[in-house]
C-alpha cells in the first residue's frame, strides 16, 4: 500500500468519525420521548407482541388492556440482541448514539456504493456521501430520534446495502433478504422488491426476458419470503387479520383523524403531499435564523437541491431507467398517504426513495464528475440541513 493510499484511507475513516460526532452532537440533547422500538424489542424478548403501557397518547392502539404499536417491526427485531443485553431503558438512553451510528453507517454505505458504480474520484465520492448524509432528511431524523425516525435510518441502510450487492455479486438470496427486511422496516419499500428481483435474474441488466436467469428467482423469493410471513403473522397475532397493520386503528390528534377519515390512502391526499415535497416554503422572520418552517414540510429543492444531479444519469441505460422507476414507485404510496410526515423539516417520507436517487447521482458522477455548480448546491443543502438542527430544538 502506497503512502498516498494510506493517507487517503485515513482521511476517509476520519470523515466517518467526524460524521458520527456531528450526528451525535446534533441529537444528544433532544428527548424524542418515544422509545417504542426498544420496548417492542423487549416485548419480543419476552414472547409478546404488545407493550405493557402506552409510551404516548398518539400512534398507539389499545385493545383489551394491551398496547400495540403500528410501526413496522424489523427495527425492533434488529434491536433484540441489544435490548436483551442492556434492557430497554438503557437502550433508550443510548438512542442518540445509536441513531448517530446508524446514520454514519448509511453514509459509509453511500460511499461504498459510489465505488461500485464507478465513481473513481475520492473527491466526487465525498460530495455524494455528503449529499446523502447532510443534505437529505437523514440529519433531521437523527436529530429528532424517536420511533417515527429510526426506521428511516435502518431502511436506508438496508436499501443502500441492496444497491451495493446489486452492483456487485448480485447474490439472489442476499438481495431477497435485504429487500424483505427493508419492506419490514418501511412498507413502501415493497415496491422496490421487483427492482431487486430484476437485478437477480437479469444478465448484466438486459431487458430481454429470454436472456434472464429465471432460476435465480427461487433463492431470491426464498430470501424475501420470511419477511412477508412474519408480516402477515404479526398482523394476525395482534389484530386477527393478516392485512391489518394497525395504521387504520392508531390513536391520532383530531386534525390527523380528520385526514385519515378521507382514506388511509387516497388521491385526496396527493395535493397536500406534493406541496410538502416540492413547494412548501418557510416563513421569513426578522430575527435569527431569519426563516421559520411550520413542521409540515419543506421543498426538496431547498433541502436537497444536489439530488438534481440524478438528471445527468445515463438515461439510455436500463439500470438508470429501473432506478428512476423504482424511486418513483416507492414514493407513490407516501404521496397518497394521509399522514404527510408531520412533524418534519423537509419531506421525510422521501427518504424511502432517496437511496435510488443517490444511485442515479452516482451514475451521473461516474460519467461527468461532480462539478463546482453541483458542489455549491450540495453545500447549500447542508446549510439548510444545519438549520434543521436548530429548528429541531426550537420548532
Amino acid at each position: 500500500m502506497s503512502n498516498r493510499t494510506a493517507i487517503r484511507q485515513a482521511l476517509v475513516a476520519a470523515g466517518f468519525v467526524l460524521a458520527a460526532v456531528v450526528y451525535w452532537q446534533s441529537a444528544r440533547l433532544f428527548d424524542a420521548g418515544r422509545p417504542d422500538l426498544f420496548y417492542l424489542a423487549d416485548a419480543f424478548v419476552h414472547g409478546r407482541v404488545w407493550l405493557e403501557r402506552p409510551l404516548g397518547p398518539y400512534d398507539v392502539i389499545l385493545i383489551d388492556g394491551r398496547v400495540y404499536v403500528p410501526f413496522a417491526p424489523f427495527p425492533a427485531l434488529a434491536f433484540v440482541p441489544l435490548v436483551a443485553l442492556v434492557g430497554p431503558a438503557t437502550a433508550t438512553a443510548w438512542q442518540p448514539a445509536i441513531n448517530a451510528l446508524l446514520a454514519t453507517t448509511g453514509v459509509a454505505l453511500a460511499w461504498a456504493l459510489m465505488g461500485r458504480l464507478g465513481v473513481r474520484s475520492t473527491r466526487d465520492r465525498f460530495w455524494i456521501a455528503l449529499l446523502f448524509g447532510f443534505s437529505t432528511q437523514v440529519w433531521w431524523v437523527v436529530t429528532r430520534g424517536g420511533v417515527w425516525h429510526t426506521g428511516h435510518l435502518i431502511a436506508a441502510m438496508l436499501t443502500l446495502a441492496g444497491l451495493i450487492e446489486a452492483s456487485g455479486r448480485r447474490r439472489p438470496w442476499l438481495l431477497g433478504l435485504l429487500a424483505g427486511a427493508a419492506f419490514l422496516t418501511r412498507a413502501p419499500l415493497a415496491f422496490a422488491i421487483p427492482f431487486f428481483a430484476w437485478i437477480a435474474v437479469a444478465d448484466e441488466g438486459r431487458l430481454d426476458p429470454r436472456a434472464w436467469r429465471w432460476r435465480a428467482l427461487v433463492p431470491y423469493l426464498a430470501g424475501v419470503l420470511p419477511s412477508f410471513v412474519f408480516f402477515f403473522w404479526y398482523n394476525w397475532a395482534r389484530f386477527g387479520s393478516p392485512l391489518e397493520s394497525g395504521y387504520a386503528l392508531a390513536s391520532l390528534p383530531p386534525w390527523l383523524e380528520a385526514q385519515r377519515e378521507r382514506g388511509l390512502f387516497s388521491l385526496a391526499h396527493l395535493p397536500m403531499n406534493l406541496d410538502y415535497l416540492f413547494l412548501h416554503l418557510p416563513a421569513p422572520i426578522p430575527e435569527f435564523p431569519y426563516f421559520r418552517p411550520d413542521g409540515l414540510g419543506l421543498s426538496i429543492f431547498l433541502t436537497s437541491p444536489g439530488l438534481l444531479l440524478a438528471l445527468r444519469a445515463p438515461w439510455r441505460s436500463s439500470r438508470a431507467i429501473a432506478l428512476g422507476l423504482t424511486a418513483l414507485a416507492v414514493l407513490v404510496p407516501s404521496l397518497l398517504y394521509y399522514g404527510g410526515g408531520w412533524l418534519q423539516y423537509g419531506y421525510r417520507y422521501a427518504l424511502d426513495s432517496i437511496p435510488f436517487v443517490i444511485a442515479l447521482c452516482g451514475l451521473a458522477a461516474a460519467r461527468h464528475g461532480v462539478g463546482r455548480g453541483w458542489r455549491v448546491l450540495i453545500l447549500f443543502g447542508v446549510l439548510v440541513g444545519l438549520g434543521g438542527v436548530y429548528w429541531a430544538y426550537h420548532l
